[in-house]
């Protein structure tokens, strides 16, 4: 066996999404860092092996999609991928190949595939191997660790008879199943709390060792021929149709996916692993012969269909959550807490699968209710957007270890939010970002999680770092002092306004926004409206009235912090009516509001309830004005498609300051300059400032890949509202005018452009000669560089 010894500056062990987010954050920083992982491709549950699709909070929420690698990931997968996403089982291997691309595009990235991590050595220690016990209810290991300080990883690359000894002053266990600190001696838990100990309300009345199961995915090809199949004498035989229909298993399509194909309970999820995986194959093998040969609803439909694959790496939804320096529990998400260490953001609900699976009498609780979007389950469950603290990522019994994923220090229920792969890959990010920081401070991890607890200055560099990079953060905005944008003035060649959007074809903003006709006014409905400062003479709606006589219908406009505020009557009431609405169809019912005096901020027009009335959907929407429809008598929940309306006068929404405002989404404001559709293109943004400024970097955000998760994004997709070609140009202090850069074809997002060498500068200007389909031009953020900080 050869022997290979390394020395790095991080280790991170697990490849998984937040893994590898942990390691292109760290390598990009400087950090000489070794990626090492278990399976021969990247991403882990995202993987081709195991083809579970990426959540996260824009299910939930609109404008609430993960950004910073994550993002940079899956957006130029779907450039890429000639498939569609439909469910699990569907991704393929082009996601496989972009990770892939990424990790060995960086030059201080070490990645070693196929490779376990199979010992922890500790500085003047050993590892420990003390049993977890039951005494109060759920598994614990208490802490152990012989020592505070881990000294390397050991690992075996299987395919090449390799054993390496990886060194490094820090570490990050990314495993999932928090090998790594669970050697190292950390106490641990797993299992789920009780509601006495907690106070949460996904907490069961009595605390056990029950945790959710893991998953394979089948999927299948339509083949344009009856395709035959017969299961093997040892698949699970599936005779009762309540057991799919009745009990939230629904087989709806034919190519299969269905993330219900879930068994735990009564097996440990990673003792008994193998066992769970031979059991999913046996009833992943009976679902298919159900669907195939005996199910009333889908045999027709699967007649030309063949099985094309069968998952045998099984995807594990819970098991070890490590002790940290904060635990996170469901109450303190649900409140939406501010965390002096925000590191990122969450916002899929509170998602915890009923122990058994298969097994269970009923699947995931949603998914038994028919996913009824106003149910009481649903109002309990709902929650986010909301901050994901650093300190939850921090062993707590070992002073050199980070946590990224699902093995964080948290209660199981905060666990059912905060294990979605959109959320963990953030949290990877986080701590690569962190370790960064932390050497360039010359700090250990006890004083960074000191200075983290008080938001102090080393977390306020963790953070303006992940702003930077693309990561959005609830309640942080860009405070970076380098940024030079920040003291200049923006002007720009036009600036979109806000008249309204309506049910016709022709809203300049479109692509993958949830088109439906008309939403139901037996419950009350909402749109997000912004007002620039000043008055509002009237608003219109445009409703469906499809009895024979008038109705009246009571609306109110209420004032909100921001997007997701979702409170039923907001902050306060602006106006109110009752408007009469007569009979027919497309009817455009004015409301005199007459509000004077306003200060700039979101308003949110609240329609109904009454019952047979339909407001009707806009065709696309306008950055950030997107509709609500009720969730509980005291909260709406977001959808990601607005709601017809005029306004009068318009609305300044969309000013070139926006893109200064610190925040690269909609959210308090709409957060972006968007040029006049109507005049074409090329728009130009600038920004002067009042004595030159040395310019050696420009960073760019452009909008869009925000409304709604990766799963909305087709093959080939491509943001339209991206700049596709543009320049950037200079006003030098003698008033000459120089092209800095210039780009073409461009798909991405973010871009950061080195000048070729610092420009003394009065004005910089971004001229948009095309975009990838919008008519209008865009911008979120702009931030500029002198040559200290590039």
């Amino acid at each position: 066996m050869r022997q290979i010894q390394q020395s790095f500056d991080l280790v991170v062990a697990g490849g998984g999404l937040a893994g590898f987010c942990a390691a292109i954050a760290a390598a990009r920083q400087g950090l000489k860092t070794c990626l090492v992982h278990e399976r021969p491709v990247l991403g882990g549950v995202a993987s081709s092996e195991m083809r579970v699709t990426v959540h996260g909070a824009a299910a939930h929420h609109p404008y609430a999609r993960e950004t910073g690698i994550i993002a940079e990931a899956l957006v130029e997968e779907r450039a890429r991928n000639h498939e569609p996403i439909n469910e699990n089982g569907w991704t393929n291997s082009v996601f496989d190949q972009v990770l892939y691309d990424l990790a060995v595009s960086e030059p201080n990235l070490t990645l070693h595939l196929s490779t376990p991590v199979t010992g922890v050595l500790m500085e003047g220690g050993s590892a420990v191997d003390v049993p977890a016990t039951t005494a109060h209810g759920w598994y614990e290991r208490p802490a152990c660790a012989t020592s505070r300080r881990i000294a390397a990883f050991t690992a075996r690359t299987l395919s090449a008879e390799t054993e390496l000894t990886l060194r490094a002053p820090l570490f990050v266990d990314a495993t999932g199943d928090a090998f790594v600190a669970d050697l190292a001696g950390c106490g641990w838990r797993m299992g789920s709390e009780s509601r006495d100990e907690t106070g949460e309300t996904h907490a069961p009345a009595k605390a056990s060792t029950d945790t959710m199961g893991n998953s394979i995915h089948i999927r299948a090809r339509d083949m344009g021929r009856d395709c035959p199949f017969a299961a093997p004498a040892w698949a699970v035989q599936h005779d009762n149709p309540d057991f799919f229909y009745k009990q939230g298993r629904t087989p709806h399509d034919p190519r299969g996916g269905f993330w219900w194909i879930e068994i735990g309970v009564p097996w440990h999820t990673i003792h008994d692993n193998e066992t769970i995986r031979h059991e999913l194959t046996r009833h992943a093998l009976g679902v298919w012969d159900w669907m195939k040969n005996r199910d009333p609803v889908m045999k027709e439909k699967c007649r030309t269909f063949a099985l094309d694959f069968v998952g045998q790496v099984p995807g594990k939804r819970e098991s070890r959550r490590v002790y940290g320096r904060h635990w996170l529990d469901e109450n303190q998400l649900q409140a939406n807490t501010a965390f002096p260490d925000e590191i990122g953001h969450g916002g899929w609900f509170i998602d915890l699968h009923t122990p058994g699976g298969l097994l269970a009498p009923t699947s995931e609780p949603a998914a038994a209710e028919g996913y009824r979007h106003d149910s009481e389950y649903q109002a309990k469950s709902h929650v986010g957007p909301y901050g994901v603290p650093l300190r939850s990522l921090m062993a707590r019994d070992v002073d050199n270890l980070f946590l990224a994923g699902r093995c964080l220090s948290a209660t199981r229920a905060a666990l059912g939010t905060v294990r979605v792969m959109g959320t963990t890959a953030l949290m990877g990010q986080a701590v690569g970002t962190a370790a960064a920081v932390m050497r360039a401070r010359g700090l250990d991890l006890p004083a960074l999680a000191d200075d983290a607890a008080r938001g102090g200055a080393a977390m306020q560099a963790v953070q303006q770092r992940l702003l930077r990079d693309g990561v959005f953060l609830p309640h942080v905005a860009n405070r970076d002092d380098a940024d030079l944008a920040r003291c200049a003035r923006a002007s720009a060649s036009s600036a979109a306004v806000l008249a309204g959007q309506g049910p016709g074809a022709g809203l300049p903003f479109s692509a993958n926004v949830w088109h439906g006709h008309a939403g139901q006014l037996d419950q009350r409905m909402a749109q997000n409206v912004w007002c620039a400062g000043g008055r509002i003479d009237r608003l219109a709606l445009c409703l469906d009235n499809p009895g024979a006589a008038p109705v009246r219908l009571p609306v109110r406009l209420v004032r909100v912090e921001h997007i997701w505020d979702y409170r039923q009557g907001g902050a306060g009431t602006v106006a109110e009516a009752v408007l009469t609405v007569p009979p027919g169809g497309g009817r455009w019912v004015e409301w005199a509001v007459a509000a004077k005096d306003l200060a700039a901020g979101w308003l949110r027009i609240e329609a109904g309830p009454l019952p047979g009335l339909a407001w009707l959907h806009s065709h696309g929407l306008m950055p950030g004005h997107f509709g609500y429809r009720h969730l509980s008598p005291t909260r709406f929940r977001g959808i990601p498609c607005g709601m017809a309306f005029r306004i009068e006068p318009v609305q300044a929404a969309f000013a070139p300051e926006q893109a200064l405002s610190g925040v690269a989404r909609p959210h308090a404001a709409p957060n972006q300059w968007r040029s006049d559709p109507g005049l074409g293109l090329p728009a130009w943004f600038a920004l002067a400032w009042d004595a030159p400024q040395s310019v050696a970097r420009v960073e760019l955000t452009f909008p869009g890949q925000l409304l709604r998760e990766v799963h909305a994004d087709q093959p080939f997709f491509v943001e339209p509202q991206v700049a596709r070609d543009y320049l950037i140009e200079g006003e030098l202090a003698d008033g000459t005018t120089v092209e800095l850069v210039r780009i073409a074809g461009n798909r991405a997002w973010r871009r950061a452009h080195d000048l070729a060498a610092p420009a003394s500068l009065r004005r910089l200007r971004l001229v948009v000669t095309a975009t990838n389909g919008d008519p209008a031009a865009g911008l979120s953020e702009i931030r500029c560089y002198g040559p200290s900080k590039a």
